[in-house]
């Protein structure tokens, strides 16, 4: 990360600095002061300390002890990257920080936390569990952690053309601006990168792999905008929007006395709520007024979103095609295969960045959800077993993610059949059709059935929401067995991937892309729904198992392969597509 030190230097330098400010305990979460899912590198303060990388995690350090806190899909990666000897591992969703806080915490102890790292609905969990134990809570005015942070980042800020966005950043603001008057509030804090980017029609480069902007907004019901950003990032006029340096936020905070805001419960900061509140405004914690708007893509967006993937696909074809010729020599690491997608993709003059680090994943490294290849811990693509890769990336009109599972050489018949079971549940939720309304919570089960009923499950969501070249992972919409009231509204973008994981031997993963549209479905008493699947690769026919398929199951594979052939053929070279006529045969 930022220093060369060791971890249990790190640990010891914490505790040091946590005796310096008279507290007994502090928590890390993984987060920066906009609660995104991508943090940039002055932020990554759980990475630092502990030495987790993935996505989604805490840890909570006492002077005497310590535990990282990760949930299924890292508790592999944990182990390898977390020294036992210095943290506990935990499950974050089992037993989550403040549960393992109200049994640690000791009476008259002082447990630090940053303000600006945790919502509003976070902090008071914790002051519930820490006083519960007879502690208190301790809002840091200093992370102990920031004294070995770089400076934040200075990625410009640049124009997303309207052509691309589909409406201009007044059409939004007046909308969005517009709901707010109706719900009868003042204003709006807007904190999460993504929502002022889409809602500006900008983009940045603070964060790795998202192009977004690291800043602060007030969204007024008059339509009114006040943009708190490092006026050194800006390259452009942003019309009648008013720029004001960050230091100026927590003043307009002030202003805001007498006014019903509304601040986002899931990226509000609570430093946010609790200006807001000394300063007399009546604060409502709600989603982001941006949120729904963002997620339910017009007509250009999602036209740009196809013209992604067909993109994308190429760049897939050409790797998929590489690797049916390299990976059977048993020479190939996870890394340079990683590294010969990237490169694929990078001869698109469209191509902009990763979305997402790349899971290059063989044999039993296939196995772990959020596997990150390193030097120490890949493995060669080897003849009899599996390879599996999660990869995307960003275009100025879309943002892709796609996973494929491959067999390199010969399968074997177990990993077959496990395949062909996942296979099924991608096809089922495919060819779903709802009713308006219907929310993923609902729709998650069909990914699930076919495992089910063999008594296996992944320990991951089926679907999240993907953005329009922002975050790879966008809500509010997702499709998962967590309860999620948001109902699926046409343009909404979303993964389909079930999975199956056995340890120590392979993973099995297979995503698409999907579009929520409208169907018509004869004498339906409702408007229904469904998904245009947006993704265009191959699914590797050599491990589905075509007796286990129905003939319905079969005819969907057929008619998928006819459409990838017909598409994505036209835009190949030569030996890609004749790999690409024998992948897309009928089974």
């Amino acid at each position: 990360m930022l220093t060369t030190s060791t971890a249990a230097q790190r640990v010891h330098d914490l505790r040091a600095e946590l005796r310096r400010q008279g507290l007994d305990a502090f928590i890390v979460p993984r987060a920066d002061e906009h609660q995104g899912e991508y943090v940039p590198p002055h932020a990554s303060r759980l990475a630092w300390v502990s030495g987790f990388t993935g996505s989604a995690g805490a840890a909570v350090v006492f002077l005497d002890r310590a535990a990282v806190f990760v949930d299924g899909r890292y508790t592999l990666q944990a182990q390898t990257q977390v020294d036992a000897a210095l943290f506990e591992q935990r499950h974050l969703i089992q037993q989550p920080p403040h549960r393992w806080l109200a049994e640690q915490t000791r009476r008259g102890m002082r447990v630090g936390f940053d303000p600006w790292l945790h919502t509003a609905s976070d902090a008071e969990k914790l002051r519930e569990a820490v006083e519960a134990a007879g502690g208190t809570l301790v809002a840091v005015e200093e992370n102990p952690l920031d004294r070995v942070w770089a400076d934040p980042p200075l990625a410009p800020i640049v124009p997303h053309p309207d052509a691309l966005a589909g409406r201009t950043s007044a059409e939004k603001r007046a909308a969005v601006a517009g709901d707010l008057k109706k719900e009868h509030f003042g204003a709006a804090v807007i904190s999460a990168p993504d929502s002022i980017a889409w809602l500006l029609n900008v983009r940045g480069g603070d964060v790795s792999r998202s192009p977004l902007p690291l800043s602060f907004a007030i969204l007024h019901a008059d339509g009114a905008l006040q943009w708190f950003v490092d006026e050194r990032k800006l390259k452009a006029e942003f019309g009648d929007v008013r720029v004001a340096p960050r230091d100026a936020f927590l003043p307009a905070l002030d202003a805001l006395k007498g006014q019903r805001v509304r601040v986002d419960s899931a990226t509000g900061a609570f430093a946010i709520h609790a200006r807001l509140m000394a300063a007399g405004a009546v604060v409502r914690s709600g989603v982001d007024p941006c949120a729904l708007p963002k997620a339910a893509k017009n007509p250009v967006e999602v036209e740009g979103a196809r013209a992604a993937h067909r993109r994308d696909a190429v760049a897939m074809c050409k790797f998929l095609a590489w690797i049916s010729r390299e990976g059977p020599k048993g020479e190939l690491g996870e890394i340079a295969a990683s590294d010969r997608l990237e490169a694929f993709r990078r001869e698109s003059p469209e191509f902009r960045d990763l979305s997402f680090d790349t899971i290059s994943g063989a044999g039993s490294n296939g196995a772990i959800v959020h596997y990150h290849s390193t030097p120490q811990t890949e493995r060669k693509l080897t003849p009899g077993e599996l390879y599996l890769v999660d990869s995307g990336a960003q275009y100025p009109d879309g943002t892709t993610d796609i996973t494929r599972t491959v067999a390199i050489g010969m399968p074997p018949a177990e990993a077959r059949e496990h395949f062909t079971l996942v296979l099924q549940g991608h096809i089922a939720l495919a060819r779903a059709v709802f009713p308006k309304g219907t929310g993923g919570i609902q729709l998650d089960a069909l990914a699930r059935r076919p495992l089910w009923e063999r008594g296996k499950d992944y320990d991951h969501g089926t679907g999240h929401g993907v953005g329009s070249y922002l975050g790879v992972h966008e809500g509010p919409q997702r499709i998962a067995k967590l309860h999620n009231s948001v109902a699926l509204q046409v343009g909404m973008i979303c993964s389909n991937e079930p999975g199956y994981y056995k340890t120590g031997a392979y993973g099995i993963r297979i995503e698409n892309l999907v579009v929520v549209k409208s169907v018509e479905v004869s004498g339906a008493e409702n408007e229904m729904l469904g998904f245009e699947t947006l993704t265009l690769v191959p699914i590797d026919r050599a491990l589905v198992v075509r007796e286990s398929l129905t003939d319905e199951e079969a005819s969907w594979l057929n008619a998928y392969h006819a459409r990838v052939r017909a598409e994505i053929g036209p835009l190949l070279d030569a030996q890609t597509r004749a790999w690409l006529d024998a992948a897309t045969e009928a089974i």
